[in-house]
């Protein structure tokens, strides 16, 4: 026998067990019953008679206790929450008077401070038109000083001007005396020569005499600056010795 028939003798073995399977009944389990409990009417005692109004009563009686609990209970805290409501309102109450007055305090301090500020500003205003009106006195006072010390120098300007004009005048006297017309033109040639020869001679003592003069001045400037120099170093020895000499702020 070949692979081939082999395999095919196995497929139909399988499919002759798949249609066995399908065809046998399939059995379902049974459905157990459950007992069902016998009810029994309850037992009344007997020789005893049930009397269902006073059950009645007593369960309203004690439905009329829960209720009148749960009312009281309704009622304290109702009265609890009035006194919580009423605290409140103190407390709000209280807290809108102490701002109300705290409002106050700051109003009275804000008008003392306004009243302080304006008293400030007026002494201020005070005080500066008080400055103003010293400055104007004061300026016042200058200007009529100004006016007195210009006039002052006034009359000394117009002094110097004087003496200025008179130095002016006696220089223009002095040369109007010395600058003498020649009249020449009436001279001989001798007459000439004389004439020419006497300038030269005054020329010359002119001249020398402004050498002198120049020399003196030159003299004078000299011992001056010696003198100045001799000064200056006999102060600082009389402060070298001044230093020296003094010793502990005293002198020895």
């Amino acid at each position: 026998m070949s692979d081939t028939e082999e395999v095919e003798q196995v497929e139909e073995e399988a499919q002759e067990e798949e249609a066995q399977e399908v065809h046998e009944p399939v059995h379902e389990p049974e459905k157990k019953h459950r007992p069902v409990p016998t009810l029994t009417a309850p037992k009344i005692p007997e020789g005893e008679k049930v009397d269902f109004d006073d059950i009645q009563k007593k369960r309203q009686n004690k439905d009329l206790v829960e209720l009148q609990a749960l009312i009281d209970n309704h009622f304290e805290s109702r009265k609890k929450e009035e006194e919580d409501i009423l605290a409140l309102k103190e407390r709000i109450e209280k807290r809108r008077a102490e701002r109300a007055e705290q409002q106050r305090i700051r109003a009275d301090k804000e008008k003392e401070r306004q009243a302080r500020l304006a008293e400030e500003k007026a002494r201020r205003e005070e005080e500066d038109a008080k400055r103003r009106a010293e400055d104007d006195l004061k300026k016042k006072k200058a200007l009529s000083s100004m006016g007195a010390t210009y006039s002052s120098y006034l009359a000394k300007a117009d002094q110097k001007r004087g003496k200025k004009q008179t130095a002016r005048e006696l220089k223009k006297k002095i040369l109007a005396e010395r600058r003498k017309p020649l009249n020449v033109d009436h001279l001989s040639e001798d007459k000439l020569r004389e004439k020419a020869k006497e300038l030269w001679d005054s020329l010359y003592q002119l001249e020398t005499e402004k050498y002198e003069y120049l020399e003196k001045i030159k003299r004078q400037k000299y011992d001056i600056l010696s003198l100045r120099c001799r000064v200056e170093a006999l102060s600082k020895f009389s402060k070298k010795a001044g230093a020296k000499g003094k010793v502990g702020g005293r002198w020895k």
